[in-house]
Protein backbone atom coordinates (compact mmCIF):
# COMPACT_ATOMS: atom_id res chain seq x y z
CA UNK A 1 0.00 0.00 0.00
CA UNK A 2 1.20 3.52 0.80
CA UNK A 3 4.46 2.37 2.40
CA UNK A 4 5.36 0.54 -0.82
CA UNK A 5 4.79 3.74 -2.82
CA UNK A 6 7.01 5.61 -0.37
CA UNK A 7 9.92 3.16 -0.65
CA UNK A 8 12.12 5.64 -2.49
CA UNK A 9 11.39 8.45 -0.01
CA UNK A 10 12.71 9.21 3.45
CA UNK A 11 9.82 10.35 5.64
CA UNK A 12 10.76 12.82 8.38
CA UNK A 13 8.28 13.71 11.11
CA UNK A 14 9.13 16.94 12.90
CA UNK A 15 7.05 16.37 16.00
CA UNK A 16 7.67 15.28 19.57
CA UNK A 17 4.03 14.23 19.98
CA UNK A 18 3.74 10.56 20.96
CA UNK A 19 0.22 10.57 19.53
CA UNK A 20 1.49 11.57 16.08
CA UNK A 21 4.26 8.95 16.30
CA UNK A 22 1.64 6.29 17.06
CA UNK A 23 -0.56 7.37 14.16
CA UNK A 24 2.26 7.02 11.61
CA UNK A 25 3.11 3.60 13.03
CA UNK A 26 -0.54 2.54 12.76
CA UNK A 27 -0.55 3.77 9.14
CA UNK A 28 2.46 1.48 8.43
CA UNK A 29 4.62 4.43 7.41
CA UNK A 30 8.36 4.12 7.99
CA UNK A 31 9.64 7.41 9.35
CA UNK A 32 12.33 9.08 11.40
CA UNK A 33 11.89 11.87 13.93
CA UNK A 34 13.82 15.11 13.65
CA UNK A 35 13.17 18.08 15.90
CA UNK A 36 14.07 21.73 15.48
CA UNK A 37 13.01 24.45 17.96
CA UNK A 38 10.59 27.04 16.57
CA UNK A 39 9.04 30.01 18.30
CA UNK A 40 5.36 29.55 17.50
CA UNK A 41 4.30 33.16 16.93
CA UNK A 42 1.80 34.13 14.24
CA UNK A 43 0.34 37.44 13.01
CA UNK A 44 -2.63 38.55 15.12
CA UNK A 45 -4.94 39.05 12.14
CA UNK A 46 -4.92 35.35 11.25
CA UNK A 47 -7.92 33.19 12.20
CA UNK A 48 -8.73 29.46 12.32
CA UNK A 49 -6.93 27.41 9.68
CA UNK A 50 -4.90 30.47 8.65
CA UNK A 51 -3.11 30.15 11.99
CA UNK A 52 -2.40 26.43 11.70
CA UNK A 53 -1.36 26.78 8.03
CA UNK A 54 1.09 29.52 9.03
CA UNK A 55 2.53 27.57 11.97
CA UNK A 56 2.82 24.25 10.12
CA UNK A 57 4.80 26.05 7.41
CA UNK A 58 6.86 27.93 10.01
CA UNK A 59 7.87 24.64 11.64
CA UNK A 60 9.32 23.47 8.30
CA UNK A 61 11.59 26.51 7.87
CA UNK A 62 14.54 25.27 10.01
CA UNK A 63 14.80 22.22 7.72
CA UNK A 64 14.82 24.14 4.41
CA UNK A 65 18.54 23.86 3.71
CA UNK A 66 19.03 20.32 4.99
CA UNK A 67 16.36 18.36 3.09
CA UNK A 68 17.57 15.90 0.46
CA UNK A 69 15.81 15.21 -2.85
CA UNK A 70 14.16 12.06 -1.54
CA UNK A 71 13.04 13.55 1.79
CA UNK A 72 9.42 14.29 2.66
CA UNK A 73 9.18 16.44 5.77
CA UNK A 74 5.92 16.39 7.75
CA UNK A 75 5.18 19.34 10.03
CA UNK A 76 1.81 20.08 11.56
CA UNK A 77 -0.02 22.30 13.99
CA UNK A 78 -3.28 21.94 15.89
CA UNK A 79 -5.34 24.59 17.66
CA UNK A 80 -8.67 24.72 19.39
CA UNK A 81 -10.74 27.57 17.93
CA UNK A 82 -13.48 28.88 20.21
CA UNK A 83 -15.34 32.18 20.48
CA UNK A 84 -13.30 33.61 17.61
CA UNK A 85 -9.94 32.98 19.24
CA UNK A 86 -7.27 30.29 19.33
CA UNK A 87 -6.75 28.26 22.46
CA UNK A 88 -3.27 26.77 22.63
CA UNK A 89 -1.56 24.69 25.30
CA UNK A 90 -2.13 25.68 28.94
CA UNK A 91 0.66 27.31 30.95
CA UNK A 92 -0.24 25.50 34.19
CA UNK A 93 -3.06 23.62 35.95
CA UNK A 94 -5.09 26.76 36.67
CA UNK A 95 -4.87 27.74 33.02
CA UNK A 96 -5.95 24.22 32.00
CA UNK A 97 -8.98 24.45 34.30
CA UNK A 98 -9.92 27.83 32.83
CA UNK A 99 -9.60 26.54 29.26
CA UNK A 100 -11.77 23.46 29.84
CA UNK A 101 -14.31 25.53 31.78
CA UNK A 102 -14.67 27.81 28.75
CA UNK A 103 -15.33 24.76 26.51
CA UNK A 104 -17.94 23.31 28.88
CA UNK A 105 -21.51 23.16 27.49
CA UNK A 106 -20.40 24.58 24.11
CA UNK A 107 -19.18 23.50 20.68
CA UNK A 108 -15.66 24.34 19.52
CA UNK A 109 -13.51 23.59 16.50
CA UNK A 110 -10.27 21.63 16.41
CA UNK A 111 -8.18 22.73 13.44
CA UNK A 112 -5.08 20.94 12.17
CA UNK A 113 -2.82 21.83 9.26
CA UNK A 114 -0.21 19.52 7.75
CA UNK A 115 2.69 20.89 5.73
CA UNK A 116 4.59 18.46 3.51
CA UNK A 117 7.93 19.72 2.21
CA UNK A 118 9.66 17.82 -0.62
CA UNK A 119 11.77 18.53 -3.73
CA UNK A 120 11.78 22.28 -3.00
CA UNK A 121 7.95 22.20 -2.95
CA UNK A 122 5.40 22.52 -0.18
CA UNK A 123 1.85 21.28 0.10
CA UNK A 124 -0.35 22.48 2.98
CA UNK A 125 -3.69 20.85 3.81
CA UNK A 126 -6.02 21.34 6.75
CA UNK A 127 -9.24 20.09 8.27
CA UNK A 128 -11.65 21.11 11.02
CA UNK A 129 -13.61 18.96 13.47
CA UNK A 130 -16.48 20.24 15.61
CA UNK A 131 -16.58 18.97 19.19
CA UNK A 132 -19.35 19.51 21.74
CA UNK A 133 -18.89 19.15 25.50
CA UNK A 134 -21.66 18.60 28.03
CA UNK A 135 -21.89 20.96 30.99
CA UNK A 136 -18.88 19.86 33.04
CA UNK A 137 -18.80 20.37 36.80
CA UNK A 138 -15.81 22.04 38.45
CA UNK A 139 -15.08 18.75 40.25
CA UNK A 140 -14.99 16.87 36.94
CA UNK A 141 -12.64 19.41 35.39
CA UNK A 142 -10.27 19.41 38.38
CA UNK A 143 -10.31 15.61 38.53
CA UNK A 144 -9.19 15.50 34.90
CA UNK A 145 -6.56 18.24 35.21
CA UNK A 146 -5.05 16.77 38.39
CA UNK A 147 -5.00 13.16 37.19
CA UNK A 148 -4.18 13.53 33.50
CA UNK A 149 -1.92 16.65 33.47
CA UNK A 150 -3.01 17.83 29.99
CA UNK A 151 -0.43 20.62 29.75
CA UNK A 152 0.93 19.37 26.41
CA UNK A 153 -2.43 19.48 24.63
CA UNK A 154 -4.13 22.28 22.71
CA UNK A 155 -7.29 23.25 24.55
CA UNK A 156 -6.03 21.41 27.65
CA UNK A 157 -7.73 18.12 26.90
CA UNK A 158 -7.22 14.81 25.12
CA UNK A 159 -10.37 13.41 23.53
CA UNK A 160 -8.97 9.87 23.96
CA UNK A 161 -8.72 10.35 27.73
CA UNK A 162 -11.22 10.35 30.61
CA UNK A 163 -12.60 13.80 29.82
CA UNK A 164 -13.51 12.71 26.30
CA UNK A 165 -15.19 9.55 27.51
CA UNK A 166 -17.42 11.32 30.03
CA UNK A 167 -17.77 14.78 28.55
CA UNK A 168 -18.09 14.81 24.77
CA UNK A 169 -21.62 14.55 23.50
CA UNK A 170 -21.09 15.13 19.77
CA UNK A 171 -18.32 15.16 17.21
CA UNK A 172 -18.52 16.12 13.53
CA UNK A 173 -15.47 15.37 11.43
CA UNK A 174 -12.25 13.43 11.98
CA UNK A 175 -11.80 11.94 15.46
CA UNK A 176 -8.09 11.41 14.81
CA UNK A 177 -7.77 15.11 14.04
CA UNK A 178 -8.86 15.87 17.60
CA UNK A 179 -6.37 13.33 18.96
CA UNK A 180 -3.64 15.18 17.07
CA UNK A 181 -3.42 14.30 13.37
CA UNK A 182 -6.01 13.96 10.57
CA UNK A 183 -4.62 10.67 9.33
CA UNK A 184 -7.01 10.40 6.36
CA UNK A 185 -5.72 13.73 5.06
CA UNK A 186 -2.07 12.77 5.54
CA UNK A 187 -2.69 9.46 3.74
CA UNK A 188 -4.39 11.14 0.76
CA UNK A 189 -1.70 13.80 0.45
CA UNK A 190 1.24 11.37 0.72
CA UNK A 191 -0.44 9.18 -1.89
CA UNK A 192 -0.68 12.12 -4.26
CA UNK A 193 2.95 13.11 -3.69
CA UNK A 194 4.20 9.53 -4.15
CA UNK A 195 2.32 9.23 -7.45
CA UNK A 196 3.35 12.60 -8.88
CA UNK A 197 6.79 13.38 -7.45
Amino acid sequence: MLNDKLNSFNIILASASPRRHTFLNVMDIDFEIQLQPVEEIYPEHLTGSEITDFLAKLKAEPFTNSLQNNDILITSDTIVWHNEKAIGKPKNEDDAFRMIKSLSNTTHQVVTSICLSYNSKQKIVNTTTEVTFKALTDDEIWYYVNNYKPLDKAGAYGIQEWIGAIGITNIEGSYNNVVGLPTHLLYETLNTIAETA
